[in-house]
């Protein structure tokens, strides 16, 4: 579990963002794969997101996942849901004590938030879609709404796809620059494909969060692609022809 110094310097919060290292898992799902969705035995499924309750001293059932669609629609949580059910968001926002927030990723971004004064957490899912239509500012807004202040807020991105890991082709730099012609600057060219580019999604990721106004953004710079040990990697499973993959889970709880 790594932890990011800037969340771990608040009164009151507990976070980590989870390797692969750890479960029970085997296979490509070597070992800690906390997806239900994954296609993994879900008792193991299960096995893996207790001992990660266990690590943030939340009961199982308060850790918390949504059914991830790269949209940017918020749930405000205030009690437990059936994990194996739940509702459709790409994050989650809460002010309640003991539940613990999961974000489900292999290469999208996964961000904590926290405004310790207020007692308000967030934690969202952010692939290019989710970026671009906004889950930063949606989930910054949901935070307001049960009192936090947007410059009180520290946000951290978590463990996710690097620049140089992400070629993209021409359409996703065009979708990018007409939404702001500044959104160039998170593309450069792909060496030896002139007509494809290299897309930094946690950099556009930290000019959102910056743009928003929260009192400090950071990112932990770890590219899931590159570290096969550390991360599961969907466009690593995708390039190797392999048939799945599985999730780390990125948490944050209000003690």
């Amino acid at each position: 579990m790594i932890e990011s110094s800037q969340l771990s310097a608040l009164t009151g919060i507990r976070h980590g963002f989870h390797t692969r290292q750890g479960g029970a898992s085997d296979g490509l799902f070597a070992s800690l794969n906390c997806g239900f969705g994954s296609g993994d035995n879900l008792a193991v499924v299960a096995h893996n997101r207790a001992k990660v309750a266990e690590r943030l001293a939340v009961d199982e059932h308060a850790l918390l996942t949504v059914w991830q669609s790269h949209s940017s629609d918020v749930v405000t949580v205030d009690r437990p849901w059936d994990v194996r059910k739940p509702p459709e968001g790409d994050a989650m926002v809460s002010a309640t004590p003991g539940i613990a927030l999961g974000i489900l990723t292999a290469d999208c971004a996964p961000i904590l938030f926290a405004d310790a004064e207020a007692k308000v957490i967030g934690a969202a899912h952010a692939g290019w879609k989710g970026a671009i239509a906004g889950i930063t500012d949606a989930t910054i807004a949901a935070m307001e709404q049960l009192g936090a202040k947007r410059e009180r807020i520290v946000a951290v991105i978590g463990p996710t796809i690097g620049q140089a890991s992400y070629e993209v082709g021409p359409e996703l730099l065009s979708a990018f620059v007409s939404k702001s012609p500044e959104n160039a600057a998170h593309f450069t060219h792909s060496p030896g494909h002139p007509q494809r580019h290299r897309f930094d999604l946690p950099g556009y990721l930290m000019a959102q969060l910056k743009m928003a106004g929260v009192g400090e953004a950071a990112q932990l710079g770890l590219d899931t692609y590159q570290d096969e040990s550390s991360f599961f990697s969907y466009r690593r499973m995708t390039h190797r022809g392999e048939k799945a993959y599985g999730r780390q889970i990125s948490t944050i709880v209000l003690a």
